[in-house]
């Protein structure tokens, strides 16, 4: 490489100069000299300091990751025999998932005979679905795999809005 296209630390372009003297001039700013377009006729590199540039990167990918939500599925197993108190609690457990932004898949465990009643499994997701309505929204409808019939809930989307928004 004979050439560079140079840029100057304000962005400010200083034309084709020689590599060489691309490397005296940055070295008199006290900065550094960043290949930024390799493919580019004739190359381009920008005068800088590589190393406020790379804590600066670094703080704009952790902003990045902070602002992210992570999702997980949580699982919450319901019987087809249970009693109002235990379904309250499962349920109250559910509205916690969904408030922390999580995906809910809940499932009906059925034993023996119960199998052969899928009606009863399918009024209790209902009923959760029902409950739960203002926070979630039905992902996948309930449907049966083996012994067991599961329905995934997911946040509603104007709950995520609403947390977002300061109040």
């Amino acid at each position: 490489m004979r050439h560079v296209r140079l840029i100057g630390p304000e962005g400010d372009q200083r034309g084709i100069v020689e590599t060489r003297e691309a490397l005296r001039m940055a070295r008199e700013d006290e900065l550094d000299l960043v290949l930024v377009g390799e493919t580019a006729q004739p190359p381009v590199a920008k005068m800088l300091d590589y190393g406020k540039y790379r804590y600066e990167l670094q703080q704009q990918e952790k902003e990045a990751r902070k602002r992210t939500r992570q999702q997980e599925m949580k699982a919450i197993k319901f019987r087809v025999k249970i009693d109002d108190h235990d379904y309250e609690t499962k349920v109250n457990h559910v509205r916690r998932f969904l408030k922390a932004g999580h995906k809910v898949k809940i499932t009906i465990m059925f034993r023996g005979r119960e199998r052969t009643h899928p009606e009863l499994g399918r009024d209790i997701l209902d009923r959760v679905a029902r409950d739960v309505s203002e926070l979630a929204v039905v992902e996948a409808a309930p449907n049966i795999a083996g012994m067991d019939m599961n329905m995934v809930l997911g946040p509603a989307k104007d709950l995520a809005k609403r947390e977002q928004v300061p109040s």
